[in-house]
């Protein structure tokens, strides 16, 4: 009598499609664990473009030291060496197919980081960086420079906004959406106004937003069909620090200016824990002090994580 013999298939002969679909299962430390080192199946399977349209890196964060001088951030050697490595592995499978990147709040990168992920994200669509203290106007805009297709923008305030607009507005044609992860004053409204006039998309929740500033971007931005200000602190720009005003309701010219919008998402309520939150932080909210993941929610479902 025979026995009956039976085949034993390897793991390297397991169908590329299949092997995709369990490696979507994978966050990014363990796509860039070394799996794609297993055999040529594996390795294909992690190139495959599916796996890397959105480079999520919200996992890898900085041990970063606040300091009392700018970059106002200090963050070691190994962070840095942890998530270059990362990112070298992960843009090499990637083989230039990510349209969307995303970094924590907390990674806080550096010139030579993002220029290597810009140089090798072409077809980026959609960048989260909410929070660039180590990284120079001339490295963010050698960046802005490689996303001709760049739509959608998360990003810090910063003291001298102009630039960043300006590099935005002349090298990305198809732009549309903005959130700013910290105040709003006159200048950054009228470096939007100027630069992005075509803006469709603006979120500035949980901010110190002056109310000039909201003003000039309701009058002035022409294309704008969404305003989120949830959660802001709305201030009058003041003669003098200690004689700052708080509005906690909008007036009803701003109502009407806002009516010409599809949506308009306002909370200034006493109730809110976000609303108080910003209150109790002047308008910057320090986002590490609270629940993880909360800097990623927004009420405008495209800026949502």
């Amino acid at each position: 009598m025979e026995e009956n013999s039976s085949t034993v298939r390897r793991w390297e002969d397991m169908e590329i499609d299949v092997l995709v679909r369990i490696f979507k299962s994978f966050n990014i430390i363990e796509l860039t664990a070394g799996i794609s080192r297993v055999c040529s199946s594996w390795r294909l399977a992690c190139c495959d473009p599916v796996l890397w349209r959105t480079l999520d890196l919200r996992m890898l964060q900085s041990h970063f030291i606040q300091i009392p001088s700018a970059p106002y951030v200090w963050v070691g050697e190994k962070s840095d060496q942890t998530f270059m490595r990362v990112l070298k592995i992960a843009l090499g499978l990637s083989r230039g197919s990510v349209t969307v990147l995303m970094f924590h709040f907390n990674t806080y990168p550096n010139d030579s980081q993002l220029i290597y992920a810009a140089e090798r994200c072409p077809r980026l669509k959609r960048l989260v960086l909410p929070a660039w203290n180590r990284i120079t106007k001339v490295a963010i805009c050698k960046a802005v420079n490689q996303w001709e297709e760049l739509e959608s923008l998360t990003m810090p305030t910063i003291a001298n906004p102009p630039y960043i607009m300006e590099a935005i507005g002349a090298n990305c044609k198809n732009f549309s959406q903005l959130k700013v992860m910290g105040p709003c004053n006159i200048l950054f409204a009228s470096s939007i106004v100027t630069f992005l006039p075509k803006l469709r998309v603006l979120s500035l929740r949980c901010v110190k937003l002056h109310k000039e500033a909201l003003v000039h971007l309701l009058d002035s931005l022409e294309h704008l069909e969404v305003l989120n200000i949830s959660h802001c602190l709305l201030v009058e720009a003041p003669p003098s620090p200690a004689s700052v005003k708080v509005f906690r309701e909008l007036d009803d010219s701003i109502l009407e200016k806002a009516s010409r919008l599809r949506e308009f998402l306002t909370c200034q309520d006493n109730s809110c824990t976000l609303c108080a939150r910003t209150i109790k932080d002047d308008g910057m909210l320090r986002w590490y002090k609270y629940e993880e993941g909360l800097w990623c929610t927004d009420e405008v479902s495209s800026f949502a994580l």
